[in-house]
């Protein structure tokens, strides 16, 4: 994984910079623990590693709207050193553990949550957790379909009248719960398992206006608003291949959080 991480990462890196601000990167986590549970979790002290490095490094991690508004509007500028977080899925480490890093060190994060396990599912968060989250100003809640399913495998199953109306709805009814339950205004998606293909012509049919991806790469003002790419976070990217994937011209110097019980 870290392989195709870094190798697509360089091979962008090598078409060059087109203006002042040619690309900007945006991180993807799922879940926080203090120690490394499994492959989607992150420890805490690997994460405030990540952020450590990327204000040492003069990066400004800015809200991921910035990012999306830029891409839209000619006008819209960006830091030179631009970088969003975002996190899926909705787990409960996301309010015990990431809520208060956010909060001592005002972090802008966008949540991608897929509703139907939302104060259902034991692992997940609650809808009171959310709108505290949401209230802080820190945090923006936007979807993830309504309960995470894999587009191509339904798909395959489903007729294309059957699909259409699969899709339309994971897709719309989880605006409709984050809206209702938590405010805000729902216009972004990230693509359950990374597969979008053809769902985002219904995607911008319904009014979502960025979409996002697994591809590992920094985005570019030419990226497609309906599949950018993210940078999956994942245990082992410490901050010296965190650096790697940003196009850093050299890796920093191990910390002492770096280091792996």
């Amino acid at each position: 994984m870290l392989a195709a991480l870094l190798a697509a990462s360089e091979a962008f890196a090598a078409a060059g910079p087109k203006e002042a601000v040619s690309a900007v990167a945006i991180l993807v986590y799922h879940r926080f623990s203090d120690t490394d549970d499994d492959s989607m979790t992150v420890r805490v002290a690997t994460f405030e590693a990540h952020v450590r490095f990327l204000r040492e490094r003069g990066y400004q991690i800015v809200p991921l709207r910035r990012i999306v508004a830029w891409l839209r509007e000619p006008g819209a500028t960006l830091p030179a050193k631009s970088v969003a977080l975002t996190v899926d899925d909705g787990h409960e480490s996301v309010y015990e553990r990431l809520l208060p890093i956010a909060q001592r060190e005002q972090l802008p994060i966008t949540l991608f949550v897929y509703p139907s396990a939302i104060s259902n599912a034991s692992y997940a968060l609650t809808w009171e957790q959310l709108r505290a989250m949401h209230a802080t100003g820190l945090f923006d809640v936007q979807s993830h379909t309504w309960w995470h399913p894999n587009f191509n495998v339904e798909r395959r199953r489903q007729s294309p009248a059957e699909f259409e109306r699969f899709a339309t709805t994971q897709l719309q009814h989880s605006r409709e719960l984050i809206e209702s339950k938590v405010g805000g205004h729902v216009d972004m998606l990230a693509w359950p398992f990374g597969v979008y293909d053809d769902v985002m012509r219904i995607a911008s049919k319904l009014g979502y206006v960025a979409a996002f991806t697994l591809k590992a790469r920094r985005l570019d003002r030419s990226s497609p608003l309906l599949a950018l790419p993210r940078f999956l976070m994942v245990e082992d990217v410490t901050p010296r291949i965190l650096a790697r994937l940003l196009g850093e011209p050299d890796a920093p110097s191990v910390p002492a959080t770096e280091a792996h019980p």
